[in-house]
Order: structure tokens, then sequence, then C-alpha cells
């Protein structure tokens, strides 16, 4: 019987590491080219789907999508922010709960999986990050008015909040402006790539 018990629990953390790597496998590398979008889904024709899928379903420009993600995360499925550091040398916390291509705090996320009805949604899958920027810019236009063809506003709205928005505290950060102006010519760059594109 002892032999059966450890023979089992031998097999449930096999399962469980097969079922991490597994996992781990899917999750895409970012691309090679960030600053070429026609590069980027030549690359991963998967996510030109998911953004086209987007930009049909929430009226969001795919450049205005990619913009924003490669501000974010640089197409990184797996980022987060830096940790803190205790005494100037050691680990700490990380500033915010952000992870993903979207870089999406806990409590947004969730809203957006409660709103959407998708329970399993992952902020380190491509197609479930797009969407939630798609749904995000919805919000952000029913809520504040802001085009959902205006990358510039509506990355001050994503980095603050809709409410944040709503109440200019991006006008206090000295430092966002210059950053929201970056996703809008990242945007515009990316529209233009996109119009070149050879089929993709």
């Amino acid at each position: 019987m002892d032999a059966l018990l450890h023979m089992f629990k031998k097999l449930r953390i096999a399962l469980f590491l097969l079922f991490a790597v597994v996992l781990t496998a899917c999750v895409s590398h970012p691309p090679a080219d960030v600053n070429n979008l026609c590069n980027i889904f030549r690359q991963y024709p998967k996510w030109y789907r998911d953004a086209k899928d987007v930009e049909r379903r929430w009226r969001v420009p795919i450049p205005v999508q990619m913009a924003i993600i490669h501000q974010e995360s640089k197409f990184n499925a797996r980022a987060r922010p830096p940790r803190q550091k205790l005494f100037c040398i050691i680990p700490w916390k990380r500033p915010s709960s952000a992870y993903g291509y979207t870089q999406a705090l806990h409590g947004t996320w969730n809203h957006y999986k409660q709103s959407c009805g998708g329970w399993f949604a992952s902020r380190d899958d491509f197609g479930d990050g797009v969407d939630f920027i798609g749904w995000y810019a919805n919000e952000a236009y029913k809520r504040a008015r802001v085009p959902r063809t205006d990358a510039y506003s509506l990355y001050l709205a994503y980095h603050e909040g809709i409410g944040g928005y709503l109440r200019k505290t991006y006008l206090r950060k000295s430092w966002l402006i210059p950053v929201a102006r970056k996703v809008k010519a990242r945007s515009q760059l990316y529209a233009m790539q996109l119009n070149s594109c050879k089929k993709l």
C-alpha cells in the first residue's frame, strides 16, 4: 500500500511538472523585430488574426492596440514591474500586480473577465491581451468619450485609469505626456507599415 501511495505521489509530481513545461512552451517569445509591425505579424501570424478580431469586435485599430502593447511590455508575455530594493540591494516586492503583454493589474483584469465572460483568459496570452486592450478602449470611449482611434488619449486613460483620465491626473506627471506622445507616434508608424505590408 505504501509503495502504491509513493508511486501515486511521484506520478502527481511528474504530471504537475509536465503541465508546467507545456504552459511554459505555450508562451511566445517577444518578436525579433518589435519596431516593424509587418515583421511581427510574419513571425506570429496568429497575432494578426487576434488583433483583427479585436478591431472588428471593439473597433480599435490594430496599430493602436499594438502600440499600447509595445509601450507596456515590448511584447514580453511575462513582463512585470522590477522589484523594489530593500536597503538598495535586497530584492523586495514589486510595486504593483501588473503582468503580461498589457501590464494589466489583478483587479482590472478580473473586471474584464467578469464583463466579457472569459474566466480562463490569461494575461500572458496574446489573444486575451489584445482583447483586453479593445475592451478597455471601449470602456474609455463609453465613460470618457475617448475616441478608439486616438492612441495618445487612450494611453493616458489606460495608464491613469478612466477616472484618473477624467480628473486629468496625467497633468501632474510631466514624464507621462511624452510617453503618450511616443505611443501615438508608434501607432502612426505601425499604421504606415501595416498599409505597406504584403499579404499577411
